[in-house]
C-alpha cells in the first residue's frame, strides 16, 4: 500500500463525498421556512382608504418579531451550511 506523503492533498476518487449531507439540506429547509415565515408576518398593515392612518402596521409582530426571525433565519442558513456532519 501506498504510503500517504505529508503536505500532498487526498485523491477524491478513492473517496467521493458530497460537500453537504442529507441534514444539511434538511437544516437548510428549516432556515428557509423560518426567513418565509419571517417574511409573512410582515406583510399586511395596510389600510383601505387613503385618509385614515392604520395603527397596526407599526405592531410588535410586525416591526420586532419578523426582522428578528428574518435575520435568525439567515443565522441559521450560515449555521446549516457549515455544520459538519460525518
Amino acid at each position: 500500500m501506498k504510503k500517504k506523503q505529508p503536505g500532498t492533498p487526498e485523491q477524491h476518487s478513492e473517496n467521493p463525498r458530497m460537500p453537504l449531507s442529507r441534514r444539511n439540506y434538511l437544516l437548510l429547509a428549516i432556515g428557509f421556512a423560518i426567513i418565509l415565515l419571517g417574511f409573512l408576518l410582515m406583510a399586511g398593515g395596510g389600510s383601505e382608504s387613503p385618509d385614515e392612518f392604520n395603527y397596526a402596521m407599526f405592531s410588535w409582530r410586525r416591526i420586532t418579531l419578523a426582522p428578528i426571525l428574518v435575520i435568525g433565519g439567515f443565522a441559521f442558513e450560515i449555521y446549516a451550511i457549515m455544520k459538519r456532519f460525518e
